[in-house]
Order: structure tokens, then sequence, then C-alpha cells
């Protein structure tokens, strides 16, 4: 994933986990798919931090609904 891609992941996903509810047609494994992906993506060390908030929030998400 090139650097532009994953800025652009990186934003969309914060955009997107702040306003899910785990109740959607999406189902949560979709995100968790895409936030593991810009996780391992990530290279220096403000990608790193914003991936691993993403990652805290979708494991937060998750526990709420139970997934």
């Amino acid at each position: 994933m090139n650097h532009h891609q994953l800025e652009s992941d990186l934003e969309h996903l914060e955009h997107v986990l702040v306003r899910i509810s785990g109740a959607e047609p999406i189902p949560l494994s979709y995100w968790r798919k895409r936030v593991d992906d810009v996780n391992a993506a990530a290279r220096i060390p403000a990608q790193k931090c914003r991936a691993q908030k993403l990652h805290e929030a979708l494991n937060a998400l998750e526990s709420r609904t139970g997934t």
C-alpha cells in the first residue's frame, strides 16, 4: 500500500468508525480487516499511532456489540 493510499484509508476509517454502531449492513469483520490492513501497512510513527487508535476504537465497538 503506498503512502497516499494509506493516508486515504486512515482518514476514511477515522471518519467511519466513530459513526457506526455495529448494526449496519456491513459487518464489523469487514472493518476489522480494513483496520488490520492499515495496521500492517503503517510505517511511520504518526501512521502507527493513528492505526493503533483505530484498532482500539474497533475493539471497544466489538466489545459493546458482543462480536
